[in-house]
């Protein structure tokens, strides 16, 4: 059984970038029933493992990984922003991502640049790839279909409209330049350090 995690910040405490009434829509409504029906779908899968009878596990196991992501990466957004509040990456991350992206401010455009283009309902992510060793930023549609295998997130940005409609109406690229304001750089930091231990 999952949990929902607790907000690390008061409803309110990423104003004026992102509404008090959004956060408490995406929070209280849309990722706690991500969890709910993960935590269903859990149950049903033990009732069938008990009783051998796999007749609806094809359902199952999709409800399990649409649900699941949806809770997992819901839970990294959350987690990785914050008040505005200035925080920036760590020497030893701000030298990967010039490594890899050439400069803070070209990784930056294409984060950008690849959220804004996300079709559909998405996520815009970046990761480390331990088997190319080094920085990637993807697009993350239908977050089912990616399992992010072999890939540790370390900043996400929920793409899909309930995450900015209701504030910045259809115009991605306000509710984009608002979350550069209020992303958590400490825990994207402290997400890059765990991969030095793998």
């Amino acid at each position: 059984m999952i949990k929902k995690i607790d907000l690390p910040y008061p409803i309110n405490a990423l104003e004026p970038y992102y509404s008090a009434e959004t956060l408490s829509i995406h929070y209280n409504i849309l990722y706690a029933g991500y969890v709910d029906n993960t935590n269903k779908t859990e149950a049903k899968l033990q009732i069938a493992r008990s009783t051998g009878n796999f007749e609806n596990i094809k359902c199952l196991e999709k409800d399990l990984s649409f649900y699941g992501s949806g809770a997992i990466l819901h839970q990294l957004f959350f987690e990785n922003m914050g008040p505005a509040i200035p925080t920036s990456p760590s020497i030893e991350l701000m030298n990967r991502i010039n490594m890899d992206f050439g400069s803070y401010d070209t990784f930056k455009n294409q984060f950008t640049k690849a959220s804004k283009a996300v079709e559909a309902s998405g996520w815009g992510l970046l990761v480390w790839i331990n088997n190319f060793n080094k920085l990637e930023i993807l697009q993350c549609e239908k977050h089912q279909n990616l399992t992010l295998w072999g890939c540790t997130p370390l900043l996400v940005l929920d793409m899909w409209e309930h995450s900015y409609f209701l504030q910045y109406k259809a115009n991605r690229q306000n509710y984009i330049n608002a979350f550069w304001n209020i992303i958590n750089w400490n825990i994207v930091n402290k997400r890059f350090n765990t991969i030095k231990l793998l």
